[in-house]
């Protein structure tokens, strides 16, 4: 049961309207890094889990988030407040009233005629909100490490919203919405680390021949050497021979098939067999004009006496 207070979690104060910025904002809104998304994702996870720690942390962060998508939400109600009451009255004339939605970086246009200058489950570039964002898939290991780079991008995206705007009311409330992401990713973090042991995810263990080998498979200019390959932790395996058919076999792909569909098969690569010594004349060919074989060979016959 959800039960909602009116006070929203932090103060918005918005010192002037600006449309431009309100439809960028809409990226913490309806985009894949944004509140509904996170609240979604936890709330999804708390349900289905079995560990009673784990499921009142989700819980309490999914219900914090949806209070997030609340105050980024009223930031961008208020971001529109004035151009959505020019549009709904039209005070202004036409050309006025496209240049303020349409101006120099102002891309505000579609969120103010389809949604009125409210906040709307889009992204900032008008990509509606989907459940595709939603990466959980049920092992607690692998969606806390997801729930902890998820709270990394929101971070970072909060970050490049604070750059772009000079009205202290926003930078305010965004650096709150921003610093709670951290919070977010500490207790993720001590969830995960609470489980031992954590890695790697699930419950089968790796093939040990193969899960601290290092397959240096892009060679060139470039190669670099580091904790990620080290070789107090990783054999570390340059040589092409040794990089193919890794399992000890020829390294070929096969299938074992009936009588029939060995027969189905010989048919078919019978039928569609290319003809190595055939020289078809395409529409390609035909559509093209000379070659440039054609005009070498004519420039040949015209400088033979």
């Amino acid at each position: 049961m959800f039960a909602h207070n009116k006070r929203l979690q932090y103060t918005v104060r918005v010192r002037e309207c600006n449309p431009a910025l309100a439809n960028l904002m809409l990226e913490q809104f309806g985009g894949p890094q944004g509140e509904l998304a996170a609240a979604c994702r936890y709330f999804t996870q708390a349900l289905a889990e079995d560990d009673p720690g784990r499921k009142d942390m989700l819980l309490d962060i999914a219900t914090e988030e949806l209070s997030h998508l609340e105050v980024i939400g009223t930031i961008v109600a208020m971001l529109n407040k004035g151009a959505k009451g020019q549009l709904a009255e039209a005070t202004d004339s036409e050309a006025e009233l496209f240049r303020s939605l349409q101006g120099a970086g102002n891309d505000s246009h579609v969120t103010q005629v389809l949604y009125g200058g409210g906040p709307a489950l889009t992204n900032s570039g008008g990509q509606l909100w989907n459940a595709g964002y939603i990466d959980s898939i049920g092992e607690p290991t692998a969606d806390l490490r997801s729930n902890i780079a998820a709270e990394a991008r929101a971070k970072i995206v909060y970050e490049r919203l604070i750059a772009v705007t000079d009205d202290p009311g926003v930078k305010e409330a965004l650096g709150f919405l921003m610093t709670r992401e951290i919070a977010h990713q500490r207790s993720f973090e001590k969830a995960l680390y609470s489980i031992s042991p954590n890695f790697p995810p699930g419950k089968l263990p790796g093939k040990p021949e193969f899960a601290s080998v290092y397959y240096n498979m892009s060679q060139g200019e470039g190669d670099m050497r580091g904790p990620w390959n080290d070789s107090k932790l990783f054999l570390y395996e340059s040589a092409r021979e040794r990089q193919c058919a890794v399992d000890g076999g020829d390294g070929q792909a096969s299938v074992g098939l009936t009588p029939d569909e060995e027969r189905d098969c010989e048919a078919m690569r019978t039928r569609t067999a290319s003809d190595p010594l055939s020289e078809p004349v395409t529409g390609v060919e035909l559509g093209s004009g000379p070659t440039p074989v054609d005009a070498s060979n004519a420039a040949m016959d015209k400088s033979q006496p």
